[in-house]
């Protein structure tokens, strides 16, 4: 007698399936940087666990068997909405186009057109080298001339408001895929979001178990549970944003205040090594160099970033010189990965946590 599949043989079914699609990927990379060398593997590292995807799918929701692995493993089969029949080839190659190909994707499309929006605000070296970087041929390079294009029309402004937007964008997919899976556990169905696009279920073929409806109690809680959590981070989220945006403004209103000069004296203004401009705020690290407040602080920034979230780690100004009585600055760590994470002196490389930074009232 066939019956819904619970969620426990769901997550069973998945984990084995990414266990054998690691074990062709690590087989078809170690080949790839074999023959070709380690240059060309970095280069089409990507492409080659797409290809190793398709190929998984291909000898197995393809194939006559119409089951994967994991599937095979906990004795589940695919059925679309009827639950009467297999789902058909359109269905199948809908579900492997959303879960191999649409994430790569999007990944390209999100991470090329950060570069493009950073390249533009900054130097245009860095771009130039991941254009002589990626092969005339690569996915990458077309997809970043069409952005360029895209970005070329866009003003200034414009292109400083699409940068936070397609962070936000990022951390949106990121908290869709948890609702996703909360809702996975208190329904026990679709775990994965491109088999509820393309409308793939599950039956078991095995006799029910006295402790299915344990099972589905318990991961029901479980969502709860995760959807509470959900909610908790989001409301931590907004306010940690507005925080930012209270911060900003703040800051930009030191930024407008003239910096104090000495009238007296005839010595030559104390520069910044970082923006080669005359020192404004000037704050100093734990081995005595003197920089601007904003410009150590930015420094910080890109040498304790996470490489999984290296546009994402932001280090904001909550209390600059607003005591009068203390003379540190409190740095909030909303999105550094710890803070124990490191950076250097940019003068004598030594290393030292970023709430070490000592922001120096009335010295110019």
């Amino acid at each position: 007698m066939l019956a819904p599949a619970n969620q426990a043989q769901l997550i069973r079914s998945s984990q084995k399936d990414e266990y054998y699609q690691n074990l062709l990927r690590n087989s078809a990379n170690q080949t790839v940087q074999t023959v070709a060398g380690s240059k060309r593997w970095l280069d089409w590292r990507k492409e080659i666990e797409l290809l190793s995807d398709f190929a998984y799918y291909g000898l197995t929701t393809f194939s006559g068997s119409y089951q994967t692995l994991g599937e095979e493993y906990v004795s589940i089969v695919q059925v679309d909405p009827s639950e009467r029949q297999i789902p058909s080839w359109a269905r199948r190659g809908l579900f492997v186009l959303l879960h191999a190909a649409f994430p790569y994707l999007l990944d390209k499309i999100l991470v090329c057109l950060e570069n493009e929006l950073e390249g533009e605000q900054g130097s245009g070296g860095d771009v130039s080298r991941r254009q002589a970087a990626s092969g005339p041929w690569s996915l990458e390079r077309w997809l970043r001339r069409w952005i360029q294009r895209g970005v070329g029309l866009l003003t200034e402004p414009q292109r400083r408001a699409c940068l936070p937007a397609v962070f936000v964008l990022q951390q949106s997919l990121t908290l869709l895929h948890r609702l996703h899976v909360a809702l996975f556990y208190i329904s026990g169905s679709f775990y994965h979001l491109s088999k509820r696009a393309a409308g793939i279920s599950y039956l078991r073929v095995m006799r029910t178990s006295s402790d299915d409806g344990t099972i589905r109690s318990s991961y029901r809680l479980l969502g709860a549970v995760s959807l509470l959590q959900l909610i908790i981070t989001v409301c931590l989220q907004l306010n940690n944003f507005r925080q930012r945006q209270r911060a900003r403004q703040e800051w930009k209103l030191y930024r407008s205040l003239s910096p104090q000069r000495s009238q007296s004296s005839g010595l030559r203004a104390a520069r910044c090594i970082l923006c080669l401009e005359e020192r404004r705020h000037s704050t100093s690290t734990p081995c005595g160099h003197l920089f601007c407040w904003e410009c150590i602080t930015e420094w910080c920034n890109t040498k304790v970033r996470p490489l999984a979230h290296h546009r994402s780690s932001r280090l904001t100004a909550l209390s600059l010189g607003i005591s009068k009585t203390r003379h540190f600055v409190s740095i909030s760590p909303e999105y550094s990965p710890s803070l124990s994470s490191e950076a250097e002196c940019p003068l004598c490389r030594e290393k030292f946590q970023p709430h070490r930074l000592v922001y120096l009232r009335n010295y110019s």
